[in-house]
């Protein structure tokens, strides 16, 4: 019987450089790359794979604050994972692959790893398989293997690999790897581009486990001891394995390559041309979309004249640009972004700045997603405040109640399940129903369609810890 690859799915980054769409509430790689396609790179990663014969489930590790997320868009792509391993605190991919690998050799004697971040594209999906099946015969003679983007500009965004040899698409060789280069400065990254032994770094491994942990055990025991400790005292939470938080917060923060690849002799690297792109700022999203004549993406609600080379997405409002080139405008309900194409790199420190000033924007969407569907603050004040409030079919919130607000249901769409202090109401749309504060009380979704009501808040508090929780069919 065929030993089936087992997919690592990274899903623990916070995408900052593509704020103020991506933030840590909703990162990027949840995120659809435009309005047309409802999907997100997350489930491109794994649709892109699901056919390949030899691959198995998936294990996904994510941040605990996503798992509903990932639970929901695994559902709408029919896929069942092997494990989501919930990380309580980011500490970058060597621990996370770690903790995954841990858990693969759990179900499977001594299985093939293909490690995947969540947020890359791939537009050639069969130049890519073709890649893996022919790293596999490396993989099995114990080699850890990553993948080299052969680089097309001087990039300053991305690591680099050094071969030992000069890489060649065509023969799909792997060559030693000889050393590991963080982001460089521009002059550097053009020096880079001239030589074919330097590729960039795709962020794509490929080995068997127990070698993997071998390696790590020699060059990094520490993470290796701290993981299989959070590991063995792992908790269950519905479908989700809780990793313990005092042991994984004891981990290094540190890269794959820094803790492993830059140290063993076992690394080699492949040539992949597969039209990859980590989609890494703007800049790229704008590089991988579709334009017009002009060399635009436009997204949403936009009007432009003599307009060229932009990238103008409206999640919202209308945009209205007049006149100008190689810009970038990105619009949310709280938030708008307006860059040179050249410098949105920088998004990041702006991000950086926002989180030390403690704006809420740094951080959290407007939209909020919960496992039963999810709410949009639409309006606020000092006493009161007014949501949008999504259910999905089937869904219902837990059984609650507040002491610092009262809360006032509108049903705009759909039917709603209200129950208030024991006593239950259908309400139809166009009908209400009048929360007291202190009242127990639910919301469910009994219809086949979902549910969208406003919801109007008033009280001296509004924070989400003024919930107190009875019942809760997802274990929160």
């Amino acid at each position: 019987m065929m030993k089936k690859i087992i997919p690592i799915i990274l899903c623990g980054g916070t995408g900052s450089r593509l704020w103020p769409l991506s933030r840590a509430s909703f990162p990027k790689q949840f995120l659809e790359i435009n309005k047309e396609e409802s999907i997100s790179f997350f489930q491109r990663t794994i649709n892109r794979i699901k056919n390949y014969e030899k691959i198995g489930n998936p294990i996904v590790i994510c941040n605990e604050e996503h798992r509903f997320i990932v639970a929901e868009q695994l559902r709408k792509i029919n896929i069942k994972p092997e494990a989501i391993l919930l990380e309580p605190v980011g500490k970058n991919t060597a621990p996370a692959i770690t903790v995954a690998s841990l858990k693969a050799i759990e179900n499977h004697l001594d299985p093939y790893l293909l490690v995947l971040p969540a947020d890359h594209i791939i537009e050639d999906i069969n130049n890519f398989i073709k890649v893996i099946d022919k790293a596999l015969d490396d993989v099995k003679r114990g080699k850890l293997i990553t993948f080299g983007i052969t680089p097309i500009k001087p990039e300053t965004g991305f690591g680099y690999i050094e071969s030992e040899k000069e890489l060649d698409t065509n023969k799909l060789k792997g060559e030693k790897i000889v050393n590991f280069i963080e982001k460089p400065d521009l002059e550097t990254a053009k020096k880079l581009l001239c030589d074919k032994r330097f590729s960039w770094n795709s962020g794509i491994f490929f080995f068997k486990a127990e070698v993997f942990l071998q390696e790590l055990f020699k060059y990094k025991v520490n993470i290796y001891e701290i993981c299989k400790k959070a590991l063995s005292r792992k908790t269950l939470d519905l479908d989700f394995q809780r990793l313990d938080a005092n042991s994984f917060s004891l981990c290094e923060d540190i890269s794959i390559d820094k803790a492993i690849m830059e140290k063993t002799n076992l690394g080699m690297v492949y040539p992949l041309k597969a039209g990859w792109n980590d989609i890494g700022s703007w800049q790229s999203m704008w590089e991988v979309s579709d334009k017009d004549k002009a060399g635009n993406s436009i997204i949403g609600k936009v009007i432009t004249d003599k307009v060229k080379n932009s990238y103008l997405r409206s999640e919202n409002r209308l945009i209205v640009a007049l006149g100008i080139e190689e810009i970038i405008v990105v619009e949310t309900i709280d938030a708008v972004l307006i860059a040179k194409k050249d410098q949105t790199q920088l998004v990041k420190n702006i991000v950086r700045k926002l989180e030390i000033d403690k704006k809420p924007e740094a951080n959290i969407h407007k939209t909020v997603y919960r496992p039963w569907g999810n709410y949009t603050s639409i309006s606020e004040g000092k006493n009161w405040q007014v949501k949008k409030i999504i259910v999905e079919k089937g869904e219902s919130l837990s059984l609650q109640l507040h002491n610092h607000r009262s809360e006032h249901w509108v049903v705009v769409s759909g039917k709603a399940l209200v129950e208030i202090k024991g006593k239950k109401k259908l309400l139809k749309k166009n009908e209400s129903a009048y929360i007291p504060i202190g009242s127990k009380h639910r919301l469910s979704n009994p219809g086949n369609s979902p549910l969208i009501l406003i919801e109007v808040q008033s009280g001296d508090y509004f924070g989400e810890d003024d919930i107190i929780r009875f019942k809760d069919k997802y274990g929160r």
